[in-house]
């Protein structure tokens, strides 16, 4: 059984007991979130929309993802610009479907 799900624009597949790695959510940690799901396969069939069983998941923790280096350079003029990003992240176990 699994679920596609809609956590911040983005598209995940769900199953029980997988942790998925999401963009920052504001809740705390050890928290129980719920999500409407898009898509739910089970051994009955194909639920889609409304009628989709919830998905609820617990967040695991709250981190930041790998370092992106973002480099600009313009040749023969001097100009040379470095700046860093990490995007802020949360890990999320899925709990139950349905």
């Amino acid at each position: 059984m699994f679920a596609i799900v809609d956590i911040g624009g983005k598209q995940y597949r769900a199953e029980i007991g997988r942790e998925i790695v999401v963009d920052r959510l504001a809740a705390e940690q050890g928290a129980t979130v719920e999500f409407a799901p898009i898509l739910v396969s089970s051994d009955d069939g194909v639920t889609i929309g409304e009628t989709a069983p919830k998905v609820k998941a617990r967040v695991v923790e709250h981190l930041r993802g790998p370092k992106l280096v973002v480099f600009k350079f313009k040749p023969k003029r001097g100009f040379k610009r470095k700046n860093g990003f990490r995007s802020a992240l949360t890990r999320l176990e899925i709990d139950t479907i349905g």
